[in-house]
């Protein structure tokens, strides 16, 4: 799913359940601040909707961090060429897709910007000492029992550690998947809607990225 060409672009990276309604409601949102936004799939053909898949899928991916870069620079690829050549880039995902944005970052995909919404901050791959040029944000729930504090923790260790330029927004009461409209609270444990976390963090990532794209 893409939007036609703008001066930058966003990479929109979705959650565990695939390229669904969420993936494609965010991309529109960020196309209506005028950018080129592609909303890439990162699973292989037939494994959206079949639970033993997906599971299989997002344990291999979050076990390799090369093939993951790789399958969302394939995405970064298609935004490219819709964004134009001198276009700057950069990568937005949410839960699993969160931990696909930092992972390119980590990787040293060409991205000016990455942005984690309610994602995964554990990696198996560290970030080594001055390997990230992307700027990040992180904007994660203080609530979330689905990536701990101590997650939280150990991300800004790795971060300080990589000398990065990041930033990181915490929502207090806010749980995992606070941009989601339709997670009610007590349906997945851990997991619920928060309008207040949603508006703040889409309105702290759309500045940060006009600074970033501006920069």
């Amino acid at each position: 799913m893409t939007f036609s060409t703008a001066p930058a672009g966003i990479l929109v990276i979705h959650g565990g359940a695939g390229l669904d309604d969420h993936a494609r409601a965010q991309a529109a949102r960020w196309a209506s601040l005028g950018y080129a936004v592609h909303a890439c799939d990162m699973f292989d053909d037939g494994v959206a909707g079949d639970r033993q898949r997906v599971i299989t899928e997002l344990t291999r991916l979050r076990d390799d961090p090369v093939l993951l870069a790789r399958r969302a620079g394939a995405g970064l690829s298609v935004l490219r060429s819709h964004a134009g050549p001198d276009a700057p880039l950069a990568a937005v995902g949410y839960c699993f897709g969160g931990l696909a944005a930092l992972t390119m970052a980590r990787q040293g995909s060409p991205i000016a910007a990455a942005v984690s919404i309610h994602g995964t901050l554990s990696t198996v791959s560290p970030a080594r000492p001055g390997s990230i040029s992307a700027r990040l944000l992180v904007c994660h729930g203080a609530s979330d029992p689905h990536v701990p504090f101590s997650q939280v923790s150990a991300f800004s260790d790795e971060m300080e550690a990589a000398g990065a330029d990041w930033q990181l927004h915490m929502y207090g009461g806010a749980q995992h998947g606070f941009t989601h409209t339709h997670a009610r609270p007590g349906d997945v444990p851990g997991v619920a809607y928060d309008a207040a976390a949603d508006q703040r963090s889409f309105a702290a990532a759309a500045a940060f990225l006009a600074a970033a794209f501006a920069r």
